[in-house]
């Protein structure tokens, strides 16, 4: 298929725009975002040029996104780098997954996957997350002992145990803190790290948080997915009718 060379350019202006923010609002750039959304060339274009990038283009709402793929650790982030970002200093492997089983967790406190939006609350406060934590945590380990007696041990997915252990060798301390070595701190640098990724909105006063339309747009689309919700409760232990 061949291109006006007024559509290419009009693609590579989108993407540049996308690449340096992630996201085009209509609001805030109409022309680009109706050069998008009205011209099937200038779209297919930017998204061509997204999948080289290892990344996809999407639009909810009213709002373009770009999305680094899983492994893309030029847009996005490596192991390594979110290991740095948000564990402490000589943090290990188990101390990595415990921080993603944190952030599975906001999710699935936050969404539920049913309805025509899979939002189930507004807000939740962080002394209630850090007992979600556990909760599910225990949740786990009892499940991973329960394979165990049934010989089925390579059943049980995720290291429970380990991810408790690193949970429970971090102190808890009055609210505030900001150290990575305690609980309170640990939340509070991930939690940090998903504000500035426009994700959430962390109330440090209330010690409340809340979801963006960002991150309510994306799992609208990822979580109205039942295959992709299965496999969510499925890291956490969880069958649906709980």
């Amino acid at each position: 298929m061949a291109y006006e060379i007024e559509e290419i350019k009009k693609s590579q202006q989108i993407f540049y725009y996308l690449l340096k923010y992630r996201e085009l609002k209509e609001k805030e750039e109409g022309e680009l975002y109706q050069a998008y959304t009205e011209n099937e060339s200038v779209m297919n274009l930017v998204k061509s040029q997204g999948e080289a990038a290892g990344s996809e283009i999407v639009r909810y709402g009213n709002v373009i996104y770009l999305i680094p793929k899983e492994d893309n650790d030029v847009l996005g982030y490596s192991k390594s780098q979110l290991k740095a970002a948000l564990c402490r200093s000589g943090a290990t492997d188990k101390d990595y997954y415990l921080s993603q089983f944190v952030i599975i967790t906001l999710l699935v406190e936050f969404y539920d996957a049913q309805g025509s939006s899979s939002k189930s609350r507004d807000f939740i406060k962080v002394g209630e997350l850090l007992n979600c934590i556990s909760a599910r945590l225990q949740e786990g380990i009892e499940k991973e002992q329960l394979l165990i007696e049934q010989d089925k041990e390579e059943e049980a997915g995720l290291a429970f145990a380990e991810m408790s252990q690193a949970f429970e060798a971090l102190r808890s301390e009055e609210k505030g803190s900001r150290a990575k070595t305690t609980k309170e701190g640990f939340i509070y640098t991930i939690l940090n790290f998903l504000q500035k990724q426009g994700l959430i909105e962390y109330v440090e006063a209330d010690e409340m948080i809340r979801t963006t339309q960002k991150l309510n747009h994306f799992m609208d689309f990822n979580l109205l997915n039942k295959n992709n919700y299965n496999r969510v409760l499925n890291v956490l232990g969880v069958t649906e009718h709980e």
